[in-house]
């Protein structure tokens, strides 16, 4: 049977103390427009295209397996 002293207790007291302490801190802050004013927001929307999806990527990539291949290829023939 395992006994729990009173400093542990306490010590698990006062966590969920300053726990709940905390999240009413954060809950009890004001929102914007609550002061009676409006409220106007902008959005703004950005676009945005992935890498792979662009032509300049697509060229550049067969270019370079091009180029490795022929290099590739090169080296095997000298050695024979």
């Amino acid at each position: 049977m395992n006994t729990i002293n009173f400093r542990s207790r306490m010590n698990a007291l006062l966590l969920m103390i300053f726990t709940m302490g905390t999240s009413v801190l954060a809950f009890a802050q004001e929102t914007a427009g609550t002061g009676g004013g409006t409220v106007t927001t902008e959005q703004k929307t950005t676009t945005t295209t992935e890498w792979y999806t662009d032509p300049m990527y697509i060229i550049g990539g067969a270019i370079l397996l091009i180029i490795i291949i022929a290099l590739i290829a090169r080296n095997g023939r000298s050695r024979a």
